[in-house]
């Protein structure tokens, strides 16, 4: 019996998907717990259970890894948020508080912390530096984008735009003010807060 090349290479395709899929959840473990210095290859490869060998088959150098690992997580964690967009109440103050939470809530677990490690590092390591801020320009876009889409705002009206963008500058502090310290529950007054003043630029109450 004869079998099919294409039926023969899906096991092996499917070892290499879970493999990478295993090398990149490793990477954004280790640079959430490690950072940057402590997270080298071989770390990654033995929490992830696969040779060096096979990392560096998937990602030839350390750059490719960490730059690879963030980029994969943020665009699960944005898929998973538009998949529980159904979710969030018609549009009104409590809409606008439920995507501000959500917003917020992308900048205050490992995810933030692990690319927070890779922004330091790219400070002072130049192969890294031109690639974050590829990667953090496509991060901000889709961020923004899906942030006015949840909204609904019409940023053709003055301010609207500058405003859903300090939304998300606005978690990014949070998720900072959230490293050392679990900072929830002054995070939720100023959700609220900010959720009011937001609701306000984008539907004004009329004279």
């Amino acid at each position: 019996m004869t079998t099919h090349p294409a039926a023969a290479r899906t096991p092996q395709q499917d070892r290499s998907r879970a493999t990478r899929a295993r090398l990149l959840a490793a990477a954004v473990d280790c640079l959430a717990e490690l950072g940057w210095h402590g997270s080298t290859v071989a770390v990654v490869a033995e929490r992830a259970g696969v040779s060096r060998g096979a990392a560096q088959h998937h990602f030839p150098t350390r750059e490719d890894l960490f730059t690879a690992a963030v980029e994969h997580v943020t665009a699960e964690r944005l898929a998973a948020v538009r998949a529980h967009a159904d979710t969030l109440p018609p549009a009104g103050p409590a809409r606008t508080e439920a995507v501000v939470g959500m917003i917020v809530r992308l900048y205050t677990g490992p995810l933030f912390r692990a690319a927070l490690q890779l922004w330091v590092a790219a400070a002072t390591e130049e192969p890294l530096r031109e690639r974050i801020i590829r990667l953090e320009g496509h991060v901000g876009r889709e961020a923004h984008r899906a942030a006015v889409e949840f909204l609904g705002a019409d940023e053709t009206r003055p301010g609207v735009r500058e405003t859903v963008q300090a939304t998300l500058d606005l978690a990014r502090g949070l998720g900072l003010a959230n490293l050392l310290t679990d900072d929830s529950l002054r995070r939720s007054g100023v959700i609220r807060q900010w959720a009011s003043l937001l609701e306000s630029t984008l539907r004004p109450v009329g004279p």
